[in-house]
């Protein structure tokens, strides 16, 4: 049995985390049976969320959780695509997790209302004289983070306009195909679902999202991945709100 450590449900989604939402859609892809458990980031071998045990071996990140399971149980996420799809999905992933999810995870941190009503919240367990100090020091250090990426070196406007063009982008890749590369979910699917949702939530509101709502192939894109990998949770089918 797979042990997959995540952070849970929140934010009207069933994992707050698109990099755990990830590893466990891949997971019931690969048919894989697991139990999932809350953690913190520092009980990572990498310092971030998600990591797996697999018998009596540890693996943290998203993209090597992924390789592991496809090398120790002979599943190929993109057993369907010919070598061109296969590396035209690895620049479609880069291009999310490299780039666009600096630009969704801006609007849940550095937008004032949603930090307060989201992110904020990760701390009210820390004691009561220590909570504000702590939130402004992880808020500073998320900050320094995107900087350092280069993102928060752009104006709001800038950076929502840099998130929608990977929305435009992928919204022709998409065009009117079930799923991003063909009729069958597959590996980049399962990356591309999670930051979209991840965005689309309609617990949280920014520019970035409004513009994600205009795309509908991308909605529709969501919904049916939420009701094929989640069918249990309330999600707002975003296509009969939008």
């Amino acid at each position: 049995m797979i042990t997959l450590y995540g952070i849970g449900p929140g934010f009207g989604l069933p994992e707050i985390s698109p990099y755990v939402t990830k590893t466990e859609v891949q997971l019931k892809m690969a048919g894989l049976k697991y139990v999932k458990q809350q953690a913190m980031p520092d009980t990572s071998p990498k310092g971030q969320l998600p990591y797996i045990d697999d018998a009596d071996q540890r693996i943290a990140d998203s993209t090597f959780i992924r390789l592991h399971l496809e090398a120790k149980h002979a599943f190929d996420f993109d057993a369907a695509l010919d070598e061109r799809q296969r590396a035209e999905a690895w620049a479609i992933e880069r291009m999310i997790e490299n780039h666009f999810n600096w630009a969704a995870g801006y609007t849940r941190w550095m937008i004032p209302d949603n930090f307060a009503k989201g992110p904020a919240h990760f701390f009210d367990g820390a004691p009561e004289h220590l909570r504000d100090a702590i939130r402004e020091d992880v808020l500073g250090r998320v900050a320094e983070n995107m900087r350092i990426a280069g993102l928060a070196r752009h104006t709001p406007d800038e950076i929502t306009e840099l998130g929608a063009r990977t929305l435009s982008a992928l919204s022709m890749l998409l065009g009117w195909k079930p799923y991003l590369m063909g009729d069958k979910p597959c590996g980049v699917d399962a990356t591309a679902f999670a930051s979209l949702a991840g965005l689309m939530t309609p617990f949280f509101d920014s520019p970035l999202r409004q513009r994600a709502l205009e795309f509908s192939n991308l909605v529709a894109y969501v919904d049916r991945m939420m009701a094929r990998f989640y069918p249990e949770h309330p999600w707002q089918r975003l296509l009969m709100a939008a």
